[in-house]
């Protein structure tokens, strides 16, 4: 029996289609959350593999410097790696861990510094932005190899 709600069973049948949904959409965001885990895996050990290559053969790391979310201002950090797009918002460090180099504005920052913190690094840098700024993490890295020069 419908009670004429968005198609949601009256009574104790409503209470039933709800945990249904409630556990479907729990399985939904573990599996989301898996599929993430397992392409972060997968990118950090490409990011690894580049990584120890570079020690070896090049290209030398550089300082990586933090722009403000405007793209106004760039702030140092502490980190040395390579940059992964071509606007010096991504990059990885020399010991592999990647950062999104985007920070707010700030006099501090301006002064001191920032500190960026690592995350976890996806399989395509810029997903789900506008057309033609998403980059496979593959391509990203193959670049940085040919400035072996």
């Amino acid at each position: 029996m419908d009670n004429g709600r968005s198609g949601v069973p009256a009574g104790t049948d409503a209470a039933r289609w709800r945990e249904e949904r409630r556990a479907a959409a729990a399985a939904h965001a573990e599996a989301l959350e898996r599929r993430q885990k397992g392409e972060s895996a997968r990118a950090s050990a490409m990011i690894a593999e580049f990584v120890a290559e570079a020690a070896t053969r090049g290209p030398a790391p550089e300082p990586l410097r933090a722009r403000t979310y405007d793209g106004r201002a760039r702030y140092r950090t502490s980190l040395e790696g390579w940059y992964l797009r071509l606007d010096e918002t991504l990059a990885v460090d020399t010991a592999g861990r990647f950062y999104v180099l985007r920070t707010p504005p700030s006099l501090v920052g301006r002064l001191r510094g920032v500190v960026p913190e690592p995350s976890d690094p996806p399989l395509v840098l810029g997903a789900g932005g506008k057309d033609g700024e998403s980059v496979d993490l593959r391509e990203a890295l193959d670049r940085l190899r040919a400035q072996r020069g």
